[in-house]
């Protein structure tokens, strides 16, 4: 645990919370990553704070601990699942000396489970996705899934308190896992660091990959996996105004077959029209918040989001969104103000495959071009979405909401300031 805190005689002591998660700086891949980063550093002016995670040793003062996978489990998507396991274990071990265990995604909600059956500390779990609404990952983990499935209900039923991340998020975790009391559910939305993600001026990320600073671009930042909606991304762009270029920050697809439908869909883009940019590797923040800033319009096409930070991020960078209308979406896009939500009427398979695929890329694109033709409107709400982001989305608010549920669990109430309204 962390322990730059005075205590000052009188007072009472801060409870020593472990934040467990798979994800810490410098291996960041998602949103729930993102999510650990800030809210550590903004808890640590309220508690005492110690992150464990997985990898090797990190020099952050804030890292208590961090976790290799064991090697022995195989590389298969069983293995990896298994492997997962075995550094949640040596989690579990450390955090004998925790108030509060707080656990982040499945690959964590081993450890905080195991931390109150051995400890019998209180374990709070943040719900930023839910295994049984990516059946995609079946594709990636194969038996593994079942796995991840079983962990997770496991640690959520048992759990003290759970902390979804939106109102959609809350509805989600009682219908897919009808034995967590309700009563035990909680929203706390994510935030984001309005002083790193602003409208900066600079060019220099836009110069580096060779994109056309006179000409307009809708942008894409996500992860290669069918959750992201990439491939009906794709087949919107085909729509596009011919002006605009299509810059896509996508990283490692989830498996060889998802990575390989995507560059053939790339690839036969390219072919109808200049300008599509595919950027690869993984990007540096200050270059996303260039890209993000000069964007003419950014584009979030997921099938499933139960948050969706990564729109908060483009809005905090001055650039409207065009997103579909998918879990936590709605709560952070407002239609006509900050962007336009797109309907995706869903098939009713595990999947969240659109009923017809081709209208929702059509109306994807049809919003897009709204926006592209319209410089007025692109300014209006960019300036809208960076307001909101400032008004509504802070991590010290998500910290101290956080802490007053640590502090209603260890008996000590919530504070009048910062109490969840119903």
């Amino acid at each position: 645990m962390s322990h730059g805190d005075v205590v000052v005689p009188g007072e009472p002591k801060a409870p020593r919370v472990a934040l467990l998660t798979r994800e810490y700086p410098p291996d960041v891949y998602g949103g729930a990553g993102v999510h650990v980063e800030y809210l550590a550093r903004e808890l640590a002016k309220l508690v005492d704070v110690g992150v464990y995670c997985f990898g090797g040793p990190r020099e952050d003062p804030l890292v208590a601990g961090a976790f290799r996978t064991w090697d022995a489990l195989g590389a298969d998507g069983k293995g990896a699942a298994l492997s997962y396991l075995s550094a949640d274990l040596c989690m579990a071990e450390a955090v004998a000396d925790a108030d509060i265990v707080h656990s982040h995604t499945w690959y964590a909600n081993f450890a905080g489970y195991l931390a109150n059956v051995l400890y019998g500390a209180p374990h709070v779990a943040t719900c930023h996705s839910l295994e049984p609404l990516r059946p995609w990952k079946s594709e990636q983990l194969g038996p593994g899934y079942n796995l991840s499935s079983w962990v997770e209900r496991t640690a959520l039923e048992a759990a003290d308190a759970v902390i979804a991340v939106s109102g959609a998020m809350a509805e989600d975790v009682l219908r897919v896992y009808p034995g967590v009391d309700p009563g035990r559910v909680q929203v706390i939305y994510n935030g984001i660091d309005t002083d790193e993600y602003f409208p900066d001026p600079a060019s220099d990320a836009l110069v580096r990959h060779g994109i056309d600073q006179t000409l307009p671009y809708v942008l894409f930042v996500g992860r290669v996996t069918r959750q992201k909606g990439i491939t009906y991304l794709l087949e919107a762009a085909q729509q596009f105004d011919q002006g605009a270029q299509v810059v896509l920050c996508a990283g490692a697809p989830d498996t060889p077959e998802i990575g390989a439908e995507v560059r053939a869909r790339v690839d036969a883009l390219q072919v109808t029209r200049p300008g599509v940019f595919w950027l690869e590797e993984m990007l540096a923040r200050h270059e996303l918040v260039q890209l993000m800033s000069h964007a003419a319009v950014f584009v979030c096409p997921s099938v499933y989001e139960p948050f969706g930070l990564i729109n908060i991020e483009a809005m905090s960078c001055g650039v409207p969104v065009v997103a579909s209308a998918v879990g936590g979406i709605p709560e952070i896009v407002v239609e006509g103000a900050t962007g336009y939500l797109v309907p995706l009427r869903p098939s009713g398979d595990a999947f969240g495959t659109p009923s017809d695929p081709g209208a929702f890329a059509g109306d994807i694109a049809e919003r897009v071009n709204e926006l592209l033709r319209s410089p007025a409107a692109r300014s209006r709400m960019g300036a809208a979405g960076r307001q909101r982001a400032l008004d509504e989305f802070t991590w010290s608010a998500v910290a101290a909401r956080t802490a007053d549920a640590y502090r209603r669990l260890l008996g000590g109430g919530a504070s009048a300031a910062h109490a969840e309204p119903s």
